[in-house]
């Protein structure tokens, strides 16, 4: 009786675990359609799996060790730095020559910073008509003509004509000339009207402003001639041009004065009769000889 019972039991026992076998056999296929169903209502999707990435080639990153493309985290940003800007260029400053500085002072002279006409010198007049123009722009009053100077200025200007550039100088006015003056060839120099007339036999040929020595250096008055000639001559004393140099006492000479054509009368010589007038004294040089008179009175 006892050992019917417990074969009862055990074909029991097996019987369940049968069950049990099946049961989880047919649960399987029904779990993997749902990991395929990633829609279905009620879904639970997998755990993801990491996987590992192959190391970049040396040719993904130049070589360098650690390779890879960094995430933009990764990169420091970098923010570029604003270029400081250029100074001003100089174009033109004090002792300078040229057609362009002639330029600079027609256009200067069109809106009223230059009132003389223009020479092609770059003298203190023109620093003092730049500063001008500068200040009353806002610009820094350097007196030197940058690139920003000039690009202002011919904003504000048309170009020169001929006659703005090289305007006809007006006639001096020539005071009645000395009895000493009034046979053969003389240059005759006034400095009570400050002026120069070349005569030949009482007739006058050409005449010019004429600027003499200051106080300290005055130029001496009486009856010269000419000793030497020297058109490109340069002081020794001052170490400064004295082109169409006429020297008639000493070291004092009739020449051309690129600083009296810039300044005027503001300044003096150190006791040479200057010229300002550059055609006038180049024609007046090419026709004074050694020997001719020069007579210098009030």
């Amino acid at each position: 009786m006892g050992r019917t019972r417990t074969g009862r039991h055990a074909r029991r026992v097996r019987t369940a675990a049968a069950a049990a076998v099946g049961a989880l056999a047919l649960a399987m296929p029904t779990a993997g359609c749902r990991i395929e169903d990633a829609g279905a209502a009620g879904s639970t999707a997998p755990p993801a799996v990491a996987t590992a990435r192959p190391a970049a080639s040396a040719s993904a990153d130049d070589g360098k060790p650690g390779g890879g493309t960094p995430s933009p985290s990764a990169t420091p940003s970098r923010t570029p730095s604003a270029s400081p800007s250029p100074a001003p260029r100089t174009l033109m400053s004090v002792g300078d020559r040229s057609g362009r500085v002639r330029e600079l002072q027609a256009r200067l002279r069109q809106i009223g910073h230059f009132d003389r006409s223009p020479t092609g010198y770059y003298g203190t007049a023109t620093v003092a008509s730049v500063q001008s123009f500068q200040g009353k722009r806002g610009l820094s009053r350097t007196g030197r003509t940058d690139t920003v100077t000039w690009e202002r200025l011919l904003a504000m200007t048309r170009k020169p004509t001929a006659k703005e550039l090289d305007p006809p100088a007006p006639a001096p006015a020539v005071a009645k000339p000395d009895a000493r003056c009034l046979t053969g060839r003389v240059l005759c120099i006034s400095k009570n009207s400050r002026t120069l007339s070349w005569m030949i036999d009482g007739r006058v040929v050409s005449s010019m402003d004429v600027r003499f020595g200051s106080q300290y250096t005055p130029t001496r008055e009486g009856t010269f001639s000419v000793y030497w000639k020297s058109r490109h001559h340069v002081s020794t004393l001052y170490d400064s041009p004295m082109p169409y140099a006429m020297f008639f006492s000493g070291g004092q000479a009739v020449h051309y004065s690129s600083d009296f054509a810039a300044r005027g009368y503001s300044g003096a010589s150190h006791g040479c009769v200057n010229v300002r007038d550059e055609g006038k004294i180049a024609s007046l040089f090419d026709q004074v000889r050694n020997g001719d008179k020069v007579v210098i009175y009030w």
